[in-house]
């Protein structure tokens, strides 16, 4: 990986926690940064070597797959526009195998999100409905992955030493 894939990773992180930082704010994910992250991810590719078959065909294919599975799930009520997008876009950017990784992240760090926000909302004995920032647990996922897959070893054997 070279310095420009390395850059756009920085980006997308950036992006990751504002993302999280809005939902839990305005309980949203602005069209325009999932706007923005879909449209760098083709950056990534080139940086990164992808071929366009079947690499980027792969990434499109699990993003499409992606998108009909959570939108589903939307429309059950279970999840946010904002999040079906964020996990859709993901998608562009990791290996299909990376993304299973995140979406088992993000199922655990959402399920104690969850339990912590119930806590929070049972103690202040808040009348109105829970609302997660289910965000959180999407960034956290992303973020996780990113660090696990995409940075230099010599980055993780310094920092755990």
């Amino acid at each position: 990986m070279n310095s420009i894939s390395y850059g756009l990773l920085i980006a997308l992180a950036i992006a990751l926690v504002f993302a999280a930082f809005t939902d839990i704010r305005r309980r949203q994910i602005d069209n325009w940064l999932n706007l923005g992250i879909a449209l760098v991810a083709p950056a990534f590719w080139w940086a990164s070597g992808m071929s366009l078959w079947p690499d980027v065909a792969i990434q499109l294919g699990v993003a499409l797959a992606a998108f009909a599975v959570f939108a589903g799930i939307f429309a059950l009520g279970m999840m946010g526009g904002g999040d079906v997008k964020l996990l859709t876009v993901l998608a562009l950017w990791v290996t299909p195998q990376a993304f299973m990784q995140l979406l088992l992240v993000m199922a655990l760090a959402g399920g104690v999100l969850t339990v912590a926000m119930v806590i929070w909302h049972t103690t202040l004995r808040q009348k109105d409905k829970l609302a997660i920032p289910y965000g959180v647990a999407i960034a956290f996922g992303g973020l996780w992955v990113l660090a696990a897959n995409y940075l230099p070893s010599g980055v993780i054997a310094a920092q755990a030493a």
